[in-house]
């Protein structure tokens, strides 16, 4: 594939070199924002007169057969692209011919990517609030039913004072409510759109960023150009955002597993909905027998576990029942959103079930 920015460059790109700087792999996941981001850059091209009426209606329509396409599963992301904005521009010229290459008229990648990162983050925060704000009514259900049983409180795993569950259950959404507000604050600084920013120093053409802003619902535009497009502040703000979520629900989670212990008989799991996984045992693979092992006997769960070149893999129960290796690509698990379903499960009610004996021998 012709690289967009070959210039004077007519030689043939070492293929070392081109894997290296390649990037469709990971932002193969940014088409949508890309696509969407685009259409409103086209839809203000047109508008202000800097491409044609002809051009814009060929390219907004490209556009959208695209975005249906891959969404349909008509059309496949081509690996062999450097990443997903030349993509895009290649699959786009390719449909609608020399038209698709205006496109990027008063655009660079600079403003492009960082614009694609804002608005899939945008996307992906509102999944992370939506299943947060869920996992904090199946806690509030729960404690609601457990507001009268009565537990020991522990320090330093010594029981110290007695509590009712629900009040350690409530903990739980106290802690989750403070972190649907550190991703509404990061979601709220990084609603800004960097496009007419371009490489570094904005651009000569009569483009109106403020109409690109509200059609994709941002809340304004960025002030400096070169910290549009260089600065990825939002990104780790961020991270230091979803790391203190997943520090309280691995809090959680290890309080399920000490609750439901011989020791602690606070709680028995329900395994009726299939959320309860089996012992974590860990097999050293042999490529030659791992085929015709029982998986039923062994009772896994799928566990991560890493080759010597550290290429992920998980053992998974084949169709015939057979323990076997999967590969693990990437984009197939997101630490977030993939932890919700389970521990939303198994905090609702009738999924954890709080038998009074049980209790009673907590406090004995």
């Amino acid at each position: 594939m012709e690289k967009i920015w070959a210039g004077r460059a007519a030689k043939h790109l070492d293929q070392i070199a081109d894997d290296f700087n390649a990037s469709i792999r990971f932002d193969r996941r940014l088409a949508v924002e890309d696509l969407t981001g685009s259409m409103a850059h086209a839809a203000m091209l047109g508008a202000k007169g800097i491409n044609s009426a002809e051009d814009t209606e060929a390219i907004l329509a490209g556009l959208e057969g695209i975005l249906q396409d891959l969404q349909n599963g008509y059309l496949e992301i081509d690996p062999n692209a450097e990443d997903i904005h030349s993509f895009v521009e290649t699959e786009l010229t390719r449909r609608i011919g020399d038209a698709g290459k205006r496109l990027h008229t008063a655009r660079s990648r600079n403003d492009q990517v960082a614009l694609d990162l804002r608005l899939w983050l945008r996307k992906e925060i509102g999944e992370i609030r939506s299943l947060t704000a869920a996992l904090i009514r199946a806690i509030c259900g729960k404690a609601q039913e457990t507001r009268d049983a009565i537990v020991p409180g522990y320090t330093h795993l010594q029981r110290a004072q007695p509590i009712v569950f629900a009040h350690h259950l409530l903990a739980y959404g106290m802690m989750l409510e403070r972190d649907l507000g550190r991703l509404a604050d990061a979601c709220r600084r990084l609603n800004i759109s960097p496009l007419g920013s371009g490489a570094l120093a904005g651009t000569t053409y009569p483009i109106d960023r403020d109409m690109t802003a509200k059609a994709l619902g941002m809340d304004g535009y960025t002030l400096n150009s070169i910290d549009g497009v260089s600065d990825r502040d939002f990104v780790a703000e961020t991270c230091a955002a979803l790391s203190i979520l997943m520090m309280h629900l691995s809090r959680l989670s290890e309080e399920i597993i000490l609750w439901s212990s011989w020791e602690f008989r606070y709680v028995e799991l329900d395994d009726a909905e299939g959320l309860l996984l089996g012992q974590h045992v860990y097999i050293e693979p042999d490529y030659g027998q791992e085929d015709e092992q029982d998986a039923s006997a062994i009772n896994l769960p799928s566990y991560f576990i890493s080759d010597p070149d550290g290429s992920p893999w998980v053992w998974a129960q084949s169709s015939k029942g057979k323990l076997e290796k999967r590969d693990l690509k990437l984009g197939e698990y997101n630490a977030d959103t993939d932890t919700y379903p389970v521990l939303e499960g198994l905090t609702a009610e009738d999924y954890i079930a709080y038998p009074d004996e049980s209790l009673k021998a907590g406090m004995a």
